[in-house]
C-alpha cells in the first residue's frame, strides 16, 4: 500500500519549470530516496507535499485521500535551510513547536526529555539557539520533526553540516524511526546513505523522473556482466585463457596480488569464466560488480557510460 502518492506534478516559477510531469508513489513503511543534482527540482516537490507551495497541475494523495491541510499534523518535514528562531532559549521553542503539532505541554515535555537524553543535548535546554552549534541547532531541528511521530517524515539533506559521526546517529535514528513503522522520504546528495538506508529511490533531473523504483531492482537492472577476479599468476597466460567469450577491461595489480576486471561475452556464464581461468592461476576472490547508486547517479545525469571504480595501481 502506498501512503503518499504524488501524480504527474507541473510546477512553474515564471519561465522556469521546477517539475514536469513527475510522479512518485512512496509505499507505506519505507526508507525513499529523492535523487538528483541541485536544481532538479527536489526541494519543488517536497514543498508541495507539505503544502508550503501547490501544484500547477497533477494531485497529491495521502493515505489514499486528495492532500488537505488536516494533513499537516500527519506529516513531519526538516527543510534544508533550518528554521529555529535564533533568539528563543532552544527548551522553550521546543516546547512551543511541538504544541503547535497537537501535543499538550504534560506530553510535550516529556517527549522533549527523552529525546534531548537521547541525542546528547539536555545540556543545552536552556541556552539560545544562536549559541549552539549548527550541528547541535540541526539536532534540536530533528527532535521537533519527530516529536509528534507523524506517519510520515520528510528530510531534505538530513545530513547537510553533521560531522561524519553525528551523521552516523541521524542515520541509525532515521532507521529506528522506520523499524517503529514511520514511512520516510529524504533528500540527499550522500550516496553511501542511499546504499545503506534506501528501499526505494526516484532520480529527478532537469525537472523530470528519470528512474524510479526499488533499489536492488535498479542496481541489477543496470548491471552488464562484469566480474572482478583476484588471483595470483601472470597476466599473458591470464589473457590467453580468455581469448573466446571474455573481454578483459581492465587490470591492476595490488600488494602482489592481481586484480582483473572480465566482462562476460554473448553467453558466456561466470561457470565458463571460472572454467577457463582456474587451469592457469589461482583464484582468491571472485564476486560480480554490479553497479552502485552512485555510479548509477552519474551515468544517468551525465551521460557517461557506467564504469567501475578506480583504484590504486591500474596497468
Amino acid at each position: 500500500m502506498n501512503l503518499l502518492e504524488a501524480n504527474n506534478i507541473t510546477k512553474r516559477y515564471h519561465n522556469h519549470t521546477a517539475l514536469n510531469n513527475v510522479t512518485i508513489h512512496v509505499p507505506e513503511g519505507s526508507v525513499y530516496g529523492l535523487l538528483g543534482p541541485n536544481g532538479a527540482g527536489k526541494t519543488s516537490l517536497i514543498r508541495i507535499i507539505n503544502q508550503i507551495t501547490g501544484p500547477d497541475s497533477g494531485e497529491v494523495k495521502f493515505k489514499g485521500v486528495h492532500l488537505n491541510p488536516s494533513h499537516v499534523e500527519q506529516i513531519g518535514y526538516m527543510p534544508e535551510e533550518r528554521g529555529l528562531y535564533r533568539k528563543m532559549a532552544v527548551g522553550e521553542q521546543a516546547l512551543y513547536l511541538a504544541q503547535l503539532k497537537g501535543l499538550s505541554k504534560q506530553e510535550a515535555l516529556k517527549r522533549l526529555k527523552y529525546w534531548f537524553e537521547r541525542m546528547e543535548i539536555m545540556p543545552w535546554w536552556k541556552k539560545k539557539v544562536e549559541e549552539l552549534s549548527k550541528g547541535m541547532a540541526q539536532k534540536v531541528q530533528f527532535v521537533v520533526t519527530v516529536l509528534h511521530e507523524p506517519p510520515l517524515l520528510i528530510f531534505d539533506e538530513p545530513f547537510s553540516g553533521f560531522d561524519p559521526v553525528n551523521a552516523e546517529l541521524i542515520k541509525n535514528e532515521i532507521l529506528e524511526l522506520k523499524k517503529k513503522g514511520s514511512t520516510i522520504i529524504f533528500s540527499t546528495h550522500r550516496m553511501d546513505s542511499v546504499e545503506e538506508m534506501c528501499d526505494y529511490i526516484a532520480l529527478i533531473n532537469k525537472s523530470e523522473k528519470i528512474l524510479d523504483g526499488p533499489v536492488k531492482e535498479i542496481r541489477h537492472q543496470f548491471k552488464n556482466n562484469l566480474y572482478e577476479v583476484d588471483f595470483e599468476g601472470n597476466w599473458i597466460s591470464f589473457g590467453n585463457a580468455l581469448w573466446a567469450g571474455f573481454e578483459l577491461v581492465r587490470k591492476v595489480e595490488e600488494d602482489g596480488i592481481l586484480k582483473a576486471h572480465v566482462k562476460l561475452l554473448g553467453n558466456s556464464t561466470p561457470n565458463d569464466l571460472l572454467h577457463a581461468l582456474l587451469p592457469v592461476c589461482k583464484i582468491h576472490n571472485f564476486k560480480e560488480l554490479i553497479p552502485t547508486v552512485n555510479e548509477i547517479f552519474i551515468s544517468l545525469v551525465t551521460g557517461q557510460a557506467i564504469g567501475v571504480a578506480p583504484t590504486n595501481k591500474e596497468l
